[in-house]
């Protein structure tokens, strides 16, 4: 018995073409990043190469600004994105 393409898991897939998939979420993480203003993106490099990794490391006033530019970085969507051909490109119901 062969199994079409649109049968295979996720994972499979993935299995199959982990380079399509880097190269899909580099593209897409590209295209989130060069919608930020010019400002925005100094700033958020500046936030993340001052926090060193941990948030722990900025004040607060620099922590929310961290948030705001990271909610206009939409990874939720980013993550829509990257998983959409995994998925077969079919959006499923949620009960």
């Amino acid at each position: 018995m062969i199994k079409r393409p649109s049968k295979l898991k996720a994972t499979s897939r993935l299995r199959a073409l982990p380079w399509a998939g880097l190269a899909q979420a580099g593209l897409a993480a590209g295209r989130r990043w060069r919608a930020l203003s010019p400002k925005d993106r100094a700033n958020l490099t500046r936030l993340v190469r001052d926090s060193r990794g941990k948030a722990g490391n900025l004040s607060s006033k620099e922590r929310k600004e961290l948030g705001k530019l990271v909610r206009k970085l939409d990874l939720k969507g980013l993550g829509r994105d990257v998983l959409a051909p995994l998925r077969g490109g079919r959006r499923k119901r949620r009960r």
